[in-house]
């Protein structure tokens, strides 16, 4: 079993060209299936059927893991003897037949217009970290990109004169993403003012640095927003796919065309992009229900 899960983290760093978090992610399940299936003395992935996938989501469900959870583990378990059925180690798909746990997928946490404003506002401009912080923020939310997007973008992807930046994300994949007019505005007052103090010669490649001339981290980052959040006093959890989901509802709710925040949002499959109409929905139901007066 170690072997086939080796076979198939290579399968998806080389040849695939999945990000260093999918591919962690997908071993991560895989590797606690085959351990898994040695304690009940499956040691080969010729030897798995049905009945262990089975046997394996209800140990996952007594062990306390809840259904979205167990079915993210199966869909890692699915790829991997996908992989292994395409390679001929297995002769059929022992994941095929078993369905994945049933769950409510609640719908995404969206800002309002006034917070996003309120949190954009929220970084003091006159500092030099406050200043990348404020560039980076307004490039999240007019961009919609992922915050491991964000991160490790280079210098030279952003066209400031055209307002667009070529961004690489899921599967090693490039993308054009437009950048609103006062993003560009703060990444020029970043890139002249701030940028140069801890990379003075303009030899790292990424755009936004940390105080110590390195590339920001995701965890960095996350943790700079969400004190911007409570300076901006907004209660909701705020988190970098918080603005990534507010820039996708907000245009939508603005008569953005789907197949193009498809585009931008960089979603591979459109049906993962539609969970934004359900949303703009629900906003209009519950903006109703507050204010028309036979709205309750």
């Amino acid at each position: 079993m170690d072997s086939a899960v080796d076979g198939f983290e290579y399968f998806l760093r080389v040849e695939r060209h999945s990000s260093p978090n999918t591919v962690a992610a997908y071993i991560r399940d895989c590797r606690r299936f085959a351990a898994w299936a040695e304690t009940v003395g499956v040691m080969s992935p010729v030897r798995v059927n049905g009945e262990h996938i089975t046997d394996f989501l209800v140990h996952l469900e007594k062990e306390g893991l809840g259904a979205r959870s167990r079915a993210r583990v199966r869909s890692s378990v699915r790829q991997l003897f996908r992989f292994l059925l395409d390679e001929g180690v297995v002769e059929a798909d022992p994941t095929a037949l078993v369905d994945a746990p049933k769950f409510t997928s609640p719908l995404p946490v969206v800002l309002s217009g006034r917070q996003v404003e309120a949190l954009l506002e929220a970084p003091d401009l006159g500092t030099p970290l406050g200043l990348r912080d404020a560039a980076m923020i307004e490039v999240l939310y007019s961009s919609g990109l992922r915050v491991s997007e964000l991160v490790t973008v280079p210098r030279q992807s952003f066209d400031l004169a055209t307002g667009v930046a070529i961004v690489r994300g899921k599967g090693d994949k490039e993308r054009l993403v437009p950048v609103g007019e006062r993003a560009t505005g703060l990444i020029v007052r970043y890139v002249t003012e701030s940028r140069p103090l801890v990379d003075p010669k303009g030899r790292v490649r990424e755009l936004f640095l940390s105080q110590r001339g390195k590339g920001m981290t995701r965890q960095n980052f996350w943790q700079r927003l969400r004190r911007y959040a409570r300076v901006a006093d907004i209660r909701t959890k705020v988190s970098p796919h918080v603005l990534r989901h507010s820039f996708a509802t907000h245009l939508l709710e603005n008569g953005a065309d789907l197949r193009a925040l498809q585009a931008m949002l960089g979603h591979a499959d459109i049906s993962t992009t539609q969970i934004y109409t359900h949303v703009t929905r629900a906003r209009l139901a519950a903006i109703h229900a507050e204010h028309h007066p036979r709205g309750t």
